[in-house]
């Protein structure tokens, strides 16, 4: 094996053993790849001596979880969050830049550097705080929200400060202000061409992929718009999350939102892990260990100056108090973009390497602690507010609706139900793997989503944690009965209604978990049944008591049939029909003279019917009636089993 295998294998190892440790500990797993990272970096194992390409794989999960994130915004919702991005965002960011900025200069260090300073430590991750909010179910929630916003608007910001960097280093070199609105303007022109070709391309290339039904052809086009998005914005000279960003926006309108996030989820969280192990490879132990009271002192005075500096711009904008706080704990970290920009400071010698490294311990130190900073930010808000949070909910949620029913499969029967729940004023939303019908009811106003329902991520986005109630109207068994667990495993408390052709899935399909399932054949037949007794003359009130019965009891009375030439047994059904069978009792037969209880049917697992006896029929007939020649015995079960115990009857063995 060669040297670069081992080296992946080894980091492989690694990381399931830290992830299980942490998770073991109730330690989020992101601390663990940064740990990991920190193991196998040159600090310790040294186990690449090039990481550069590993970078590269992990920027690619920064731009999937921008992605992923572009697909909780559309135009509309960030147009209506204006006044957070830019006022909330670009507040926080010059105040916090200007904060720090002159504590460097306090410090001794001269205007360029300390702006600079300013800015790295004003960033915060947008990886890990988007991540652990997505983790936690808290992000669409008011202070998730502003955090989010915020973060926005620094992915923004980045972009000017790697022009200005390299500007800094040259004194007589062109005008920072010319650079700057060069660089606004590519970035019009890039954003005006990805909007325009999410607007009128996007759809169609995804209305003809979908069309295919070929899952790893829908993962594939994903994958590759996302990237091509990211690297639009990156050749003009602007942050491919931006970019990955905006392809997410512009499909975060259209049916196939939730699909599309479930099938990039996993390699995005994979390659997010890699790029939380990059970042741990980049500590130095050594100032670790010589400056750790200068790093501890950081970082605690870092996150409380920008959880204060967001609460004093959000009381600007009239944001309250608790929320203002919440929101600033969980940006109280260095973000990824300040290690970058911090090596290109140092490369050009804006910033000292010794100052660099300084800025790459305190930031994973703040990094480390940020999901509990974020876990914590409640209550920290709370006592900060002197604001009690209402006992339901620990977050103001907002964007939130009640969801009655969620009805899995928009077929026929699928939008039946759905127009009854209409006319009664019930809010469902629908989920379905057909493109046409999915397009087609969207346009009409129909709730509803193109996906594979069985995906646990699909149905967490869909149903959230309101729908008390899920009917599942398709009719593919198999699907049906891994649907019911998932629903099981994801919403134990849920009601999950099945509709069924045949009646001799349903036994399964309880098994599975569906509170009711609804034999279709047995159910068309129970109304045609209710109107020939109504027109018979039957009393209302006697044929509804009939029908409840029939119910309850299984719809003992419809099952087995007297099968025909007709009859189709397959190999599949030929176990699950059941048939009735009219077996006449000869002389001699074994059964004459024989007494039912005697001859043990019910053990046999037929079930008795009826038995004819000189033109009058019993039904059910007693265990210790006696069979003679000429009865008619009517039994039902199985099709071999009927065969079996017929010529048991009449000749025994």
């Amino acid at each position: 094996m060669t040297h670069s295998f081992l080296s992946i294998l080894s980091l492989m190892v690694i990381s399931v053993a830290f992830i299980w440790l942490f998770k073991r500990a109730h330690l989020p797993p992101i601390l663990a790849y940064l740990v990991a990272g920190v193991v196998v970096g040159p600090e310790l194992l040294d186990l690449f001596a090039e990481s550069e390409s590993m970078h590269l794989a992990a920027e690619v999960g920064i731009v999937l979880l921008l992605f992923t994130l572009g697909l909780e915004f559309s135009l509309a919702k960030l147009m209506a969050m204006r006044r957070l991005v830019f006022g909330v965002g670009g507040g926080q960011m010059f105040a916090t830049t200007a904060l720090f900025a002159i504590i460097a200069l306090l410090w001794g260090q001269d205007l360029s550097t300390s702006i600079i300073l300013g800015a790295l430590l004003g960033l915060s991750s947008t990886a890990i705080v988007i991540k652990t909010i997505d983790d936690k179910g808290r992000l669409n929630t008011r202070r998730s929200q502003i955090a989010i916003s915020v973060l926005l608007f620094q992915d923004l910001a980045v972009v000017p400060l790697l022009i200005i960097i390299p500007l800094l280093a040259q004194p007589d070199g062109q005008s920072i202000t010319t650079a700057v609105l060069l660089a606004l303007l590519k970035g019009v022109i890039a954003v005006t061409a990805l909007l325009s070709f999410g607007k009128w391309l996007l759809p169609r290339i995804y209305n003809e992929i979908a069309r295919t039904q070929t899952e790893e052809l829908f993962v594939l086009t994903t994958l590759v718009i996302t990237l091509l998005a990211a690297g639009a914005t990156y050749a003009f000279g602007l942050s491919m999350a931006l970019g990955a960003f905006l392809a997410g926006m512009m499909l975060s309108e259209s049916q196939y939102r939730h699909q599309l996030e479930a099938d990039i989820r996993p390699f995005r969280d994979i390659l997010m892990g890699l790029f939380f192990i990059t970042v741990g490879m980049q500590l130095k132990l050594d100032v670790v260990f010589s400056e750790w009271y200068w790093i501890l002192l950081g970082v605690g005075i870092l996150v409380v100056a920008k959880a204060a500096v967001i609460k004093f711009i959000g009381q600007l904008y009239q944001i309250q108090s608790s929320d203002a706080w919440a929101a600033g704990f969980k940006l109280a970290q260095i973000g990824e973009f300040s290690f970058v920009l911090a090596a290109l400071a140092a490369d050009n010698n804006v910033i000292s390497t010794y100052q660099s490294n300084l800025i790459i311990s305190v930031g994973l130190v703040s990094m480390a602690i940020t999901p509990s900073l974020i876990d914590k930010s409640d209550w920290l808000s709370e006592k900060l507010s002197f604001q009690k949070l209402p006992s339901v909910s620990p977050e103001n949620r907002i964007q939130e609706r009640k969801i009655d029913a969620v009805i899995l499969g928009f077929g026929r029967v699928g939008q039946t139900v759905a127009r009854m729940m209409k006319l009664e004023g019930l809010q469902y939303v629908v989920i379905d793997s057909d493109p046409i019908r999915v397009q087609e009811a969207r346009t009409a106003g129909e709730d509803i989503y193109y996906g594979d329902a069985t995906k646990k991520d699909i149905l967490k986005k869909a149903i959230g944690r309101h729908a008390q109630l899920s009917i599942v109207t398709f009719d593919n068994h198999a699907r049906a009965k891994t649907l019911i667990h998932v629903l099981r495993d994801l919403f134990p408390d849920i009601k999950i209604i099945v509709r069924t052709r045949k009646d001799y899935h349903a036994d399964e399909l309880y098994k599975e978990g569906a509170l009711q399932v609804v034999p279709e054949i047995q159910e068309g037949s129970l109304m045609l049944i209710s109107q020939v007794l109504h027109y018979a003359g039957i009393p209302m009130s006697r044929i509804l008591k009939r029908i409840r019965n029939e119910r309850q009891k299984g719809y003992v009375h419809m099952h087995g049939f007297f099968p025909g030439e007709t009859t189709e047994i397959s190999f599949e059904t030929r176990d699950k029909l059941e048939f009735m069978h009219a077996v006449v009792i000869t002389e001699n037969a074994f059964a004459d003279g024989k007494t039912l209880d005697e001859l043990g049917l019910s053990n046999k697992r037929v079930q008795v019917v009826a038995l004819r006896r000189d033109l009058q029929e019993v039904e059910n007939p007693p265990l210790h009636t006696k069979l003679r020649a000429k009865d008619v015995l009517v039994i039902s079960g199985k099709p071999r089993r009927v065969e079996r115990i017929e010529k048991y009857i009449l000749g025994g063995g």
